[in-house]
């Protein structure tokens, strides 16, 4: 059962309630269905909104590992700079090197960072689009129950 349809049976539910005698605003609804209703909405929150989590989770990781690269790195270029240390031309170019390296290391990580972040946020804006087209079509059914309820208000008053 798709989201649409579950709001269909709520309006539905709202639709078929009885009015509350002298509180014409108020109406009975079946609770036990309702929380139904609601129970299933959560189960079938939107792909969309699943999948932007795992995505948010899988660019934690790469950062994670793309720190860990660039720590392998600098440990390995500090490392090879410290057996170097003889000559002072060859220490020279050691640290050369090293700092490449980090600046390389840290260029692809801030690169993966980078691509990530613009990957999770276009997910953000297409779950926020979805969620707002569902918001804009929950208002006006709410608009239309509001309306409904407002002429059987006036029918009523009129008898």
């Amino acid at each position: 059962m798709s989201i649409e349809e579950i709001l269909d049976d709520m309006d539905e539910l709202l639709d078929k309630a009885s009015s509350v005698p002298f509180a014409t605003h108020k109406s009975v609804i079946d609770g036990e269905r309702l929380r139904e209703l609601i129970n299933d909405a959560r189960l079938n929150v939107p792909q969309e909104v699943k999948h932007a989590q795992i995505v948010e989770a899988d660019r934690d990781r790469i950062i994670k590992e793309a720190e860990a690269k660039a720590e392998k790195i600098i440990h390995q270029a500090e490392e090879q700079a410290k057996k170097i240390v003889e000559e002072e031309a060859i220490v020279k170019e050691a640290k050369k090197r090293a700092l490449e390296a980090v600046t390389k290391a840290k260029q692809e990580s801030d690169a993966i960072r980078a691509a990530t972040d613009d990957y999770v946020k276009g997910r953000f804006q297409e779950v926020e689009a979805y969620f707002s087209q569902a918001l804009q079509d929950v208002q006006g059914r709410r608009r239309k129950f509001e309306q409904l309820t407002q002429k059987k208000t006036d029918k009523n008053l009129k008898k």
